[in-house]
């Protein structure tokens, strides 16, 4: 079985894309649920000032709000109904991993298998709601506090800005998991990756430009498509890197039956957590930059000396950037990989790693490997992510793709093919089981 499904995913045609129809539904759904949430992003809040909103951001985009704008594909800066995106969903899930680790009802709830997970993702609904409320409550009365921006403030504004985000980060939940289910790919993924992709025909035409009119030198435009390039490929090539440990399950006997002895492998990511560490390291160095553009140079002393010193390209910033990067994917892989858990169940199930004891030492054992593996993964994300960010800040290149959105596009894309892949394999042993069928009628 295995030899035949490695002989038919080395003869994928996506020419057979014609024939599967199930899968055409599914990626003409996709489609149709990215365009509502682009619409969605053009949709401005009402009681909202548009030019002195585009002054009040350009003095802001610097910071964590620029972030955010990129990821919702520019709704931010438009100040739209869908300006929160996915984010408070996505901080949710982040939490509810962590009170998974230390909350002994949240753990059992993991290990009661499909009840389990949906109780937890009631939670996270729950969760992201709550967050969600908070972050639009605050968005109303930082824009209340900024100028003219708002038209007629009070109560009435607060409450329906309120209102107006949460419903539209709740809908763009609900149009995720539609996604999962009845479309292509990971539906919250895919979201933030047409964010991120929509803004990119604008920022390559604007580099352009600026190349045209000699701001930019020609060779640095491309020496930055060929950095881009690179980048790329180093990605696909650790995102696809595993480290396998092989896994031997001895002879046994079932009634009357004897079973040979099997071997598998237990796959360990070079990047076990994702691109949550860049993300995590970037908000927490732009928030004193966020804050500090809010104060319009009217807060303390000390808060512009440390937005100075961690500002965009200097030294500071570049190491706090990279040792938050270790730590968080360090951090994040030990709250996603048990290696005490996964080896119980290799002992329940009679498997062990030759010559390793079950038990404690296997799991001491897959501890040792993924810390070292972990290391790599580390590096490769600092890499990754500091490169571009030398490149912006040295060579002057206003490059829309840094190293976080090249990882999350480069990501999703790698996950989603994956997935057309799989059904195309699906659909072509369908049509030989079908043939088999026929043969078989005949004679």
């Amino acid at each position: 079985m295995a030899s035949a499904a490695e002989q038919l995913a080395a003869n994928l045609n996506f020419g057979a894309l014609a024939k599967a129809e199930e899968l055409k539904k599914r990626i003409w759904f996709t489609l149709g649920a990215l365009l509502v949430y682009r619409l969605g992003t053009y949709i401005p809040m009402p009681g909202i000032n548009p030019d002195a909103l585009a002054d009040v951001f350009r003095t802001a985009q610097q910071g964590i709000i620029g972030l955010f704008n990129m990821f919702s594909g520019g709704a931010v800066s438009r100040m739209a109904i869908f300006a929160l995106n996915i984010m408070p969903y996505i901080s949710a899930s982040i939490i509810i991993q962590l009170l998974t680790t230390v909350s002994p009802t949240l753990e059992a709830l993991k290990k009661e298998g499909e009840s389990g997970r949906k109780m937890i993702n009631q939670y996270t609904r729950y969760l992201t709601v709550v967050l969600a409320v908070f972050q639009s409550y605050g968005i109303a009365v930082g824009l209340e506090g900024s100028g003219a921006v708002v038209s007629d403030p009070g109560w009435f504004f607060r409450i329906s800005t309120v209102i107006t985000l949460t419903g539209g980060t709740m809908f763009l939940m609900w149009l995720g998991e539609q996604i999962t289910s009845r479309g292509i790919g990971n539906g919250i993924s895919l979201i933030i990756f047409a964010g991120i992709v929509a803004e990119l025909p604008s920022a390559v035409a604007n580099t352009l430009e600026l190349g045209r009119q000699g701001a930019i030198s020609t060779g640095l435009i491309i020496a930055v498509i060929l950095m881009a390039i690179a980048v790329i490929m180093f990605i696909v090539f650790v995102e696809r890197a595993q480290r396998r440990l092989l896994i031997q399950y001895p002879k046994r006997q079932v009634g009357n039956k004897v079973y040979e002895g099997q071997s598998s492998h237990l796959p360990l990511k070079l990047n076990s957590s994702g691109v949550i560490p860049p993300i995590f390291a970037s908000s927490l160095l732009l928030i004193p930059t966020t804050v500090a553009s809010f104060t319009q140079g009217q807060g303390p002393a000390w808060l512009t000396t440390v937005t100075t010193l961690i500002g965009h390209g200097q030294p500071l910033f570049m190491l706090l950037y990279v040792l938050l990067i270790v730590f968080f994917c360090f951090f994040y892989t030990a709250i996603v990989f048990n290696p005490t858990e996964t080896a119980d169940n290799l002992k329940k199930h009679g498997g062990f790693i030759p010559g390793i004891r079950p038990g404690e030492r296997t799991a001491e054992y897959i501890d040792y490997v993924l810390t070292r593996i972990t290391v790599i993964g580390a590096a490769y994300l600092a890499i990754v992510c500091l490169f571009p960010e030398i490149l912006i800040s040295y060579a002057a290149v206003p490059f829309y793709f840094g190293g976080t959105s090249l990882l999350i596009v480069v990501s999703v894309t790698m996950d989603t093919v994956a997935q057309v892949q799989g059904h195309l394999l699906a659909h072509q042993y369908e049509g030989l089981v079908k043939k088999a069928k026929l043969r078989g009628k005949r004679r």
